[in-house]
């Protein structure tokens, strides 16, 4: 990316990158190059890279095929599940068209559930995750990646080696890098820019099939966000929100909007999309890249985790890092694991931290707009 192009501009083009790669998807397609389709950040993505797949997000986040995937799932459920089963059924995602194989993980009764009526369209594999962080569930991870690799040389005919997936772990580690450099400018007081348009850099990079690539363009962004820091050129002071919970990318993103429309300023996400997929690297110098993968992912910190520790230690990282002035807390309709952490999240923040906290209930619709943007002017007027 040349560094004389304007950062909105910049900005703007990774917003549109998840449409902009609907044709590199089938480009690679038309190569031969093999498609998996992922719901999650559990999902050990150096594996199928290894074999020199592309790896590609299925999570929709839109309420337009809401009414098709209500015929045949519950209306309460995650407008999340919803809107991928709905996007697979009615063939609207090109992501989905093109997969060879579609990879879910059991992260929630809800998505178990649903994989088991999207094998009716697609190739699904299944991965078994866990529901504690303990040595015993590493070891059950671990082995469900060996079981993966497997499944992906069985099924594309190939042989994915030790040597494949340690290079496929480097490079995803060079790309976390830089995004992690990135959302750290966000500590600068003044801000240097909107936490919106920071997510449309960390959502936009995930469509980015050249990984390589990817990272010398987000330095490139970093490079040029400080050289304008350095010039003057950034926010007014505003209230620091830190967002966790529920992704909100898609229609969930209307939360960023209606924060920074009243005047204050997401400065960090420690949810799915933000620090929590990237934060931590894998581990190069363990000599068993199988176990390195299960650690490093099965350390993430996911309310479908129970006890949940590694939530609590990134929030207080992030915490003393951003030093945000208040914390909102998303969560999906029905997602009831992140619902029912509310109430953890809240005593952690505001009795170890000593900030204000709001919890959002939300869905991809636009009827709860004008709520959301009547609570946060009075919230944010508070602080």
């Amino acid at each position: 990316m040349e560094l004389i192009k304007d950062l909105p501009e910049i900005y703007e083009e990774f917003a549109e990158q998840r449409k902009k790669s609907f044709l590199g998807i089938k480009s690679l397609k038309e190569k031969g190059v093999p498609i998996v389709g992922v719901f999650c950040t559990y999902f050990p993505q150096e594996i199928p890279a290894a074999m020199g797949a592309a790896v590609v997000g299925l999570c929709s986040t839109s309420d337009e095929t809401i009414p098709d995937a209500e015929k045949d799932l519950p209306r309460n459920l995650c407008p999340l599940i919803k809107s991928s089963y709905g996007f697979a059924k009615t063939d609207k995602c090109p992501f989905f068209y093109f997969s060879d194989l579609v990879v879910g993980e059991t992260t929630c009764d809800g998505k178990k559930k649903m994989y088991e009526y999207l094998a009716n369209f697609k190739p699904v594999h299944v991965m078994e995750l866990p529901n504690r962080q303990s040595e015993d569930g590493c070891t059950m991870y671990k082995n469900e990646i060996i079981r993966f690799k497997k499944v992906l040389e069985e099924k594309f005919k190939v042989i994915i080696t030790e040597d494949q997936i340690r290079a496929a772990i480097k490079e995803r580690n060079r790309e976390r890098e830089a995004l992690k450099r990135l959302y750290k400018l966000m500590k600068k007081d003044p801000a240097p820019m909107l936490g919106d348009d920071l997510y449309k850099v960390l959502y936009g990079a995930t469509f980015k099939f050249d990984k390589k690539q990817s990272a010398l363009e987000i330095y490139a962004i970093c490079d040029k966000i400080e050289k304008e820091y350095e010039e003057g050129n950034h926010l007014e002071k505003r209230p620091r929100i830190m967002i966790t919970g529920s992704p909100v990318s898609g229609g969930a993103s209307k939360v960023i909007k209606a924060i920074e429309d009243n005047g204050g300023v997401v400065v960090v996400f420690e949810n799915c999309g933000g620090a929590k997929s990237v934060e931590e690297l894998v581990d190069e110098q363990n000599p068993d890249v199988y176990e390195a993968l299960a650690k490093r992912y099965l350390n993430i910190g996911c309310s479908c985790m129970s006890p949940n520790p590694s939530r609590y230690k990134l929030m207080g990282q992030l915490i003393e890092e951003f030093r945000p002035d208040a914390v909102v807390d998303v969560v999906l309709q029905a997602c009831h694991t992140y619902n029912v952490e509310t109430i953890g999240i809240k005593r952690f923040v505001t009795e170890t931290y000593h900030l204000p906290y709001m919890s959002l209930e939300t869905d991809y619709s636009v009827s709860d707009i004008g709520q959301l943007n009547t609570r946060m002017a009075a919230f944010l007027e508070m602080l």
